[in-house]
């Protein structure tokens, strides 16, 4: 097992981070997904042993009360903030990374070359730190993660501050690494798109609370097949009319002339009778494919977004970053 959290608590003084998660979790990619403040990063520190908390938790099998160092030995850990020391270049701040992991120098080296080339390094990794672009100080603090070969990865907010180019080619970096390295990977982020394009599970927090763990799937629905969209030319209100007079859930969309229609089966009759019998022009008609911005929204029904809508750019709020 991933992770097993069972009532899982933490405050800051007043302030409640975490508010008793409990959820069992595998996979080889998953999502830590949530707005700005909402508990992310506290849940890592958790989970590394980093941070005294209430509750129960295992990683890897691993109480990080207990077996801190086991766990940060079997994880590595890409934290949002740089983390270099001024005047080494790639190979030397790798390589010291490894020993201070318990590698000896020799082996750190060895490693250090491998770490900088799985993270896309590897003809830049004599230059000075400082000297990168904010793309290759993200990757050169994933190769700091890889570089004592872990089981798992803790990346914290992995494509900030890229520009879109650098966030493609850092996610596509991050969906081969099961593969190429044999880790499994946790992927904290606010992105949603970073999400749905590289993780199988997902972990969704909001204000500390856990609203779901499971499935990207079984998050976005396994019906979605029984949901349609519907575009007409004109007369949108009238069918949603006779649709729902009819016994069909009808949600007519924001644009006024699109409506999604959810079927007791996938039989399209029921619309394509309406719309001939209202004399409505249909303009289009198709399953609907839920999307995770959709399931995320429907999983926060009844609460606000902390920190607004998932969007990129800010930071934590001072909760997750309180020591």
């Amino acid at each position: 097992m991933l992770l097993d959290l069972t009532a899982v608590q933490k405050r800051f003084g007043k302030v409640e981070a975490l508010r008793g998660l409990t959820a069992a979790i595998d996979g080889r990619k998953v999502g830590l997904l949530g707005p700005n403040g909402a508990g992310k990063s506290t849940l890592l520190k958790v989970l590394l042993g980093l941070t005294p908390f209430e509750g129960r938790a295992e990683v890897l099998g691993r109480d990080p009360r207990t077996h801190a160092a086991e766990i940060r030995d079997r994880v590595g850990y890409m934290p949002e903030s740089d983390s270099y020391l001024s005047g080494m270049n790639a190979v030397e701040l790798c390589a010291y990374a490894g020993e201070l992991s318990g590698l000896p120098r020799a082996a750190a080296l060895e490693r250090a070359h491998a770490a900088l080339y799985h993270a896309g390094l590897e003809d830049k990794r004599y230059m000075v730190v400082e000297g990168y672009s904010t793309g290759m100080k993200q990757r050169v603090k994933l190769a700091q993660a890889l570089v004592h070969a872990p089981e798992l990865l803790f990346l914290d907010e992995p494509t900030n501050g890229l520009d879109p180019a650098g966030r493609d080619e850092m996610l596509a970096l991050i969906d081969e690494l099961p593969t190429r390295t044999g880790a499994r990977v946790l992927l904290s982020t606010h992105l949603l798109p970073d999400v749905e394009q590289v993780c199988d599970q997902v972990i969704v927090l909001q204000h500390g609370a856990l609203l779901f763990a499971g499935g990207i799937a079984e998050l976005t629905g396994a019906d979605d097949g029984q949901r349609y969209e519907v575009r007409v030319k004109e007369g949108a209100a009238r069918l949603a009319a006779r649709l729902t007079a009819g016994g069909l859930a009808v949600e007519t969309m924001a644009a006024g002339e699109t409506l999604r229609v959810r079927l007791v089966s996938d039989d399209t009759g029921v619309i394509l009778a309406a719309a001939v019998e209202l004399g409505v022009q249909l303009r289009h008609l198709a399953p609907l494919r839920a999307t995770l911005e959709d399931a995320f929204l429907r999983a926060l029904a009844g609460g606000a977004l902390a920190g607004g809508a998932l969007a990129g750019g800010a930071s934590d709020t001072s909760a997750e970053r309180a020591p």
